[in-house]
């Protein structure tokens, strides 16, 4: 590791006051914090300002599974910065933006062909929304103005996102802001059913009907698109049960719906594959994507799109914009520049083999918790896992922050939303990693019983 005496004397010094860290318990951290700040990252680990290295257990926010410091990322961003440190998004391109669309749809399943770019998740899932009813708009079918979302579903937070998202967190204190015209698919999620399943549940396909549920209450002619994560990250790790994605886009052919992947987490390998929608083997119409296609160093995010939607906007004069949105930072150079280097690394580094090949290592560790005290239900898929941990009675969510906060002294970085800790290891991370990883889980799980 990096020599660490710089980090430490950064940790006496440290003044909080003025940072409202996001989706974060600001009074309860700046109570003590010191040991939640990172000064270093190498590898699969980050260094505290103290000096306590940790392993990182969520790949970053599930965004590097390639470690931190790559040297390809950085060298290509260094020189980009000196080449071209930015273009303007409107009117005008640069090459490697261009050469970067044409990457992502090889990468893509069969039948994508353009790609629009953002710089998060949030914006990619905002665009796609708006794509979609501009699209039937285009169309001539403009009364498709509907959105639907799932429940539990997790797509950012710009207000499109939190309006077909399905955490009541992230919605209640801006309900006057929420789209109209938007409905709700019922979760999958049933741990009487699928409570320590191994990759996808056999129950639960039947859950897909809903969607012809809402086709006759709102009326197909009324509906622009559904959106859902193939596998639900933030929700902590909900894999689709069997039968259920292909039944999504049966119904949705049906009644001439657009079906939209949210892959901001799914995307560039987590589960093994390019993309959810090849493991699951279910083409979408759209795919949002952002996180892993920059290994987290900068941001990016996009939307990629089937040629029929892109060709739809393509009417009236050549000289007039066809969509009128977009972002300062669309297409960043320096943000192209590390996709491109992270997208040799992946290839180079044979990372989605790297994933499959863990797969079952995690698998068979992290369901080696069931039966330890609080473990409510364990379940994986792709280099994916989450733990459900049981409540304390009168104090939700302060048993997973027990296991948190003694993985940290342990060495391990969780992640933990409400009652789970999920993980996510880098795709270079070692066999001997992942078990010490769920060992080290262990110990905080007993701990905290």
């Amino acid at each position: 590791m990096k020599n660490e005496t710089a980090a430490l004397t950064q940790a006496p010094s440290l003044r909080t006051g003025a940072y409202w860290m996001p989706f974060t318990h600001n009074r309860y951290l700046k109570k003590n914090p010191r040991s939640r700040v990172l000064a270093r990252a190498e590898g699969a680990y980050y260094t505290t300002v103290e000096g306590k290295r940790l392993f990182d257990c969520l790949s970053g926010l599930w965004c590097c599974p390639l470690g931190h410091g790559h040297p390809r990322i950085a060298e290509a961003v260094a020189k980009q910065v000196k080449e071209l440190d930015y273009s303007p998004a409107f009117q005008m391109g640069h090459p490697k933006i261009f050469s970067l669309a044409e990457r992502l749809v090889e990468l893509a399943p069969p039948g994508m062909g353009q790609v629009f770019f953002g710089n998060s998740g949030s914006e990619a899932v905002d665009t796609a929304l708006k794509i979609a009813v501009a699209y039937h708009r285009v169309k001539g079918e403009a009364s498709r103005t509907r959105l639907i979302g799932r429940e539990r579903g997790y797509h950012g937070v710009g207000l499109g996102g939190i309006s077909v998202g399905g955490m009541a967190a992230n919605r209640k204190m801006f309900a006057p802001l929420i789209l109209q015209g938007v409905d709700h698919l019922p979760h999958t999620y049933n741990a009487a059913e699928m409570g320590f399943s191994r990759g996808q549940p056999k129950w639960g396909a039947h859950l897909a009907d809903e969607l012809e549920r809402l086709v006759a209450l709102h009326d197909a002619s009324t509906i622009a698109a559904v959106i859902v994560e193939p596998m639900q990250g933030s929700a902590g790790v909900l894999v689709p049960p069997l039968g259920y994605l292909e039944r999504l886009r049966k119904i949705c052919d049906k009644h001439g719906i657009l079906l939209i992947f949210d892959e901001v987490i799914t995307g560039f390998g987590r589960l093994g594959e390019p993309f959810g929608a090849q493991r699951f083997g279910v083409v979408p119409d759209m795919i949002t994507f952002a996180k892993i296609v920059t290994n987290g160093v900068i941001p990016m995010g996009g939307v990629i799109v089937k040629p029929a939607i892109h060709d739809a906007f393509m009417t009236g004069p050549e000289t007039a914009v066809e969509l009128f949105h977009g972002y300062t930072y669309s297409g960043h150079p320096v943000a192209a520049a590390a996709a491109h280097a992270t997208l040799d690394a992946l290839e180079e580094e044979g990372s989605f083999a790297q994933a499959r090949a863990l797969e079952p290592v995690l698998e068979q560790a992290v369901h080696s918790l069931k039966g330890e005290p609080g473990v409510a239900d364990v379940r994986n898929i792709g280099l994916a896992a989450a733990v459900e941990l049981e409540p304390i009675e009168g104090k939700p969510g302060v048993r997973a922050l027990k296991v948190f906060e003694r993985g940290m002294d342990e060495g391990m970085l969780y992640r933990f939303t409400a009652e789970t800790i999920a993980m996510a290891p880098p795709f270079i991370s070692t066999r001997a990693e992942i078990e010490t990883m769920i060992e080290k889980l262990r110990v905080a799980i007993r701990a905290a019983a």
